[in-house]
């Protein structure tokens, strides 16, 4: 009888996971993730995802759901019979992960900048037999970055992710990071998480750019012709969440996207 080689793997907040190798049912909680699971080829491998793992469309259609990111079903879980679970620490509430910890091994991402992104691709590349391909992606991912046309002047910008109370983004976040990426000149840098503004500490900030995400608030147009009134000189754009939030291997559409967000802003000589 042919066994398995048993590995530890020490996932990116710390934990040891003893997995069996190659995991051949792999559940999924964290949408840019699966995203990635489908980038490195695992079209078998996965056997469930959650609600909010849109992409790629064929697999939100067709793959078994386990609820969503922050309302698992332990029992939907068990009746996959995975054999590995890919969480993340920001996206997926810490108690359902231990849970699941305690029936199948869970690693779990804690992604808070480009650097750590790619190492978690590189991590989940050799957790799951794809470590090749999955250098041959961080790579790219990498070189596209290092080719992207920063903002070649001080934009003052607000990004904001909710409305009722506005919301926008702290230093330790991907969303952050990947907006230091494009060389925007963040307001509030020394903010932390996901801190609430009003309208008077925009009015007050004078932002140059306010920025208005697709997830997890979708903003739409009539949110956009609201702020402008209110501030009537600052350039404000809606945006593709996805792009700026996603940490898998849709970061590899993401340089050119900013770039063409750069481009229209007219910040660049």
């Amino acid at each position: 009888m042919w066994l398995k080689r048993v590995a530890i793997f020490t996932d990116q907040t710390g934990y040891e996971v003893n997995l069996a190798l190659p995991p051949s049912r792999i559940i999924s909680l964290v949408p840019s993730q699966t995203e990635l699971l489908y980038e490195l080829g695992l079209e078998k491998e996965v056997a469930g995802i959650t609600k909010f793992c849109i992409h790629p469309a064929y697999w939100f259609r067709t793959k078994p759901r386990i609820g969503g990111t922050k309302s698992i079903h332990l029992d939907k879980i068990v009746g996959l019979g995975p054999d590995l679970v890919i969480a993340n620490k920001e996206e997926n509430v810490r108690e359902q992960v231990e849970a699941i910890r305690e029936l199948v091994p869970v690693w779990t991402s804690d992604v808070s900048n480009l650097e750590t992104a790619l190492d978690m691709i590189l991590g989940i590349g050799e957790l799951v037999g794809k470590k090749a391909e999955a250098s041959v992606l961080a790579n790219e991912i990498r070189n596209r970055f290092i080719r992207l046309r920063r903002v070649a002047s001080p934009l003052k910008t607000t990004y904001l992710i909710w409305k009722n109370p506005y919301m926008t983004v702290g230093r330790d976040t991907f969303i952050f990071d990947m907006l230091n990426s494009c060389g925007f000149d963040l307001i509030w840098p020394d903010y932390v998480r996901y801190p609430e503004i009003s309208i008077a500490d925009l009015k007050a900030a004078v932002p140059d750019l306010v920025l208005l995400s697709s997830e997890p608030y979708p903003f739409k147009q009539k949110d956009l012709d609201e702020l402008q009134e209110i501030l009537p000189a600052t350039q404000i754009r809606l945006v593709d969440g996805e792009y700026f939030s996603w940490y898998g291997s849709r970061m590899k559409k993401a340089p050119d996207y900013f770039q063409n967000l750069i481009d229209e802003l007219g910040v660049n000589p």
